[in-house]
């Protein structure tokens, strides 16, 4: 590969934040390129502000996709990068952490931006650790845009709950694996119940100290009678529960950065557009303005004397007018890559998260004419801002299984989910082992070994037969 077909590569691949970055340090050593203003790009901000509708995954003909005159910003090399055309935009917002204990009054932000990781990040790395299934993954990366600073969740997630399509009791499960995450507390819907996480934890929550977390008001008002009363325990009992209570961590993200300073924002936007189709278009806010002054080329290269002086002034010409239609070509892989997401899984967006198809990234590759390791990186940190919230393109993948009685394949996830109705359906009398599981899925239609069902019961956390018979006979 060329230098310049790998510096391409890496383009493709970089957040908004890091090609920010990528693209101040080329300013900085190339003096042909600059920052565009607002009205110098207009003309090129109204050809990418382009209407994309996208009809749904049963389209029999995908909706075109134009994008802007390549002369506007093309230039110099006319080699092209991915052998696509196309279009796009880049990453989401974040989670911020902040506080301390109750003991500690004086937290300042200052202390912890230097050192100390991203809550973020923290999290994400352990979300696509046990969450197994992309529908139960894409949820739990929802909830995490939703922490405030301390790091609590909305008290009120019907609104998020439907906007996923999730059911409830679904949804609150994965609520309750999200609170076991580190840091302890974390995911809490009040303080009472980020109390009650870390107490569990440290296997301290008896009935009194319930009883405490109950009357926090009176805590706060040492209305240490009534609290003595009410929890049963004496004044020794009762000043040990306080200070147990005090050791604890009211704002689980205190030891972690805010993101205040690092915004994350999608780079495909998703609205719905009459006739059941969708309008697909790049984030330009998030969209590098970057232009080659030729008018600043053209006055030092003529006076220029020095042959290296003029070689110089060629090279970093050709640079300019490169970097220029590689980030356009950037922006075209990108949007052409989510307009063909979007188009596959049309059921999502309209009735949730159940409705996830079976897609796989060469599919993508199949359809859009590009590289699967093109698709690859066009889908890692990159995100789509929906009706149903913020999604990473990647999560739009998940494998599929065939049936069996000669109709559509379904999804790992929906089989999984399938799964997990059977075994909450199931009486204490008549518990299904993994055997029987598999029996009645081929009975549907779904052919699925037995290994299969008890790797996915086990990546779902689902214990096995004998132990849900005996806590359900408990």
């Amino acid at each position: 590969m060329t230098p310049q077909l790998q510096q391409a590569i890496k383009l493709l691949q970089m957040s908004n934040l890091e090609l920010g970055d990528f693209i101040t340090e080329e300013m900085e050593q190339n003096p042909l390129l600059e920052k565009a203003e607002a009205e110098d790009f207009s003309s090129l901000r109204d050809a990418d502000r382009q209407e994309n509708p996208v009809s749904g995954a049963d389209s029999a003909d995908p909706a075109p996709l134009s994008g802007s005159d390549s002369e506007t910003v093309a230039g110099g090399n006319d080699e092209d990068p991915w052998a696509s055309d196309g279009y796009a935009g880049e990453e989401r917002f974040a989670a911020s952490g902040s506080g301390g204990s109750f003991d500690r009054d004086d937290f300042s932000l200052a202390e912890t931006v230097a050192e100390k990781p991203s809550l973020r990040a923290h999290l994400l790395e352990q979300i696509h650790v046990d969450f197994v299934g992309p529908a139960d993954r894409m949820i739990a990366t929802a909830l995490v845009e939703l922490l405030d600073e301390a790091g609590y969740l909305p008290a009120d997630l019907d609104l998020v709950r439907t906007q996923l399509g999730a059911d409830e009791e679904h949804f609150e499960r994965i609520v309750a694996r999200l609170q076991r995450l580190d840091p302890c507390g974390i995911f809490a819907r009040s303080l009472h119940e980020c109390l009650a996480l870390q107490l569990c934890e440290k296997d301290r929550l008896d009935p009194a100290m319930g009883l405490l977390l109950q009357n926090l008001d009176r805590l706060a008002r040492r209305d240490h009678a009534a609290l003595m009363k009410i929890c049963n325990v004496d004044a020794e009992d009762l000043a040990d529960m306080i200070a147990e209570i005090r050791a604890l961590n009211p704002k689980p993200a205190a030891a972690f950065t805010s993101d205040v300073a690092q915004p994350i924002a999608p780079d495909v936007m998703l609205r719905p557009l009459p006739g059941d189709k969708w309008h697909v278009e790049l984030n330009t806010d998030t969209l590098p303005r970057v232009l080659a002054n030729e008018r600043y080329y053209a006055q030092i290269q003529a006076s220029a004397c020095k042959k290296s002086d003029k070689e110089y002034i060629a090279d970093r010409w050709q640079q300019a007018n490169w970097l220029v239609k590689a980030l356009h070509q950037r922006a075209t892989t990108i949007l052409k890559v989510a307009s063909e997401i979007v188009r596959q899984q049309d059921a999502f967006f309209v009735h949730g998260v159940q409705h996830l198809k079976p897609l796989i990234l060469k599919d993508i590759a199949a359809l859009v004419g590009m590289h699967e390791s093109t698709v690859s990186r066009v889908t890692q940190h990159k995100y789509i801002a929906t009706p149903r919230g913020m999604f990473e393109l990647k999560y739009f993948f998940t494998t599929a299984l065939s049936r069996s009685d000669g109709g559509a394949d379904m999804s790992s996830e929906a089989v999984r989910e399938r799964i997990r109705k059977l075994i909450d359906a199931e009486k204490p009398a008549a518990i299904l082992s993994d055997e029987h599981l598999s029996m009645k899925l081929r009975g549907e239609g779904i052919d699925v070994a037995r290994r299969t069902v008890a790797k996915y019961r086990e990546a779902m956390r689902i214990p096995t037969s004998a132990q849900r018979r005996r806590e359900k006979r408990a």
